[in-house]
């Protein structure tokens, strides 16, 4: 086997079994010298995959028995990518616990246990060294997340209870399609068995749901992207605006970042912006603390009133 990531997941494979095995009967199953097993195992030990060795004449290699999970084959990157993700996970939720940044945080406490042993004081390190503010956010479940993903993963029709931004809570038949996270949110876009439609459920908001073991045929999306769904659904009501900021686009994405809108980098010091916003006040504020000249491009006509007011009312002032 020439490409060693294969022979190595092959080797692992037949190791996992339990079973032990002859140098002879891996190197046949694997097409590889016996030099070159022993550079793979050597490789696996590397990693933290404790595999025993038995010289000589009836010799063998196995796994070591009782390891449940053995380490994660992470690369230095990957190890401190994932630290990172769990990190930032734990710290957005609500402060009851018990949500999935609960559950982040205690994957964050034992994950090095599961690392290869060079990886393990970086780890370590990470942990120490590594502090994340709090943002608040509604709370959602691991398990409901699950009970969602296995769903839509079977194409299985779901039921719920779900509450709206008034409190009126209504009973829902749904199959399931796409979860989406969008600005600290959790949501979950579905057809709407009873109301013959698509619909956006925010997770915190549904109660009491249960997989009914009932099949669906899945239906064409409604958007390009679910994620593109959600977001045609909150602008629903917005009026779109186009800026040129002249500003860099990390200055411009640093100040906006809350805002629910798209940039385009057009210089290393302009930078295009089209954003949906509920009322023309949204923006002054924002556009006031980027301390940056800028030009109206495309506004609603009652947005561009009120900002003319609003300017003559700062220069009186």
């Amino acid at each position: 086997m020439a490409d060693v990531t294969a022979r190595m997941l092959a080797l692992l494979s037949a190791l996992q079994t339990g079973r032990s095995f002859s140098s002879a009967e891996l190197t046949r199953r694997l097409d590889v010298s016996a030099r070159t097993l022993r550079r793979d195992v050597d490789r696996l030990r590397g990693y933290g995959y404790p595999v025993e060795t038995q010289p000589g004449p009836g010799g063998y290699y196995r796994l070591t028995a009782g390891r449940t999970m053995p380490p994660l084959v992470l690369d230095d990157d990957e190890a401190v990518a994932t630290l990172l993700a769990l990190a930032s996970l734990a710290s957005v939720g609500a402060a009851s616990g018990d949500g999935i940044d609960d559950a982040a945080l205690r994957a964050y406490g034992k994950l090095d246990q599961f690392l290869p042993a060079h990886l393990r004081g970086r780890a370590v390190s990470l942990r120490s060294s590594l502090e994340t503010s709090r943002q608040p956010a509604p709370r959602v479940t691991a398990d409901q997340l699950g009970l969602l993903a296995d769903a839509i993963a079977q194409s299985e029709t779901i039921s719920f209870a779900y509450e709206n931004a008034r409190g009126e809570r209504t009973n829902r038949r749904v199959e399931p399609y796409r979860q989406v996270q969008h600005l600290l949110r959790w949501y979950l876009l579905g057809w709407d068995l009873d109301r013959a439609d698509w619909r956006i459920f925010r997770v915190d908001r549904i109660r009491d749901e249960r997989r009914t073991y009932k099949s669906y045929s899945p239906r064409p999306l409604p958007a390009e992207s679910a994620t593109a769904y959600l977001r045609q659904g909150l602008n629903k009501s917005k009026q779109t605006m186009v800026l040129m900021i002249e500003a860099p686009i990390g200055t411009v994405l640093d100040t906006l970042k809350y805002l629910d809108a798209e940039f385009e980098s057009v210089t290393p010091t302009s930078t295009r912006v089209t954003i949906a916003l509920d009322t023309w006040q949204w923006l002054l504020q924002s556009l006031a603390f980027m301390d940056a000249d800028f030009k109206l491009l495309q506004a609603p006509p009652s947005f561009r009133a009120a900002y003319r007011t609003f300017a003559t009312r700062l220069h009186n002032a």
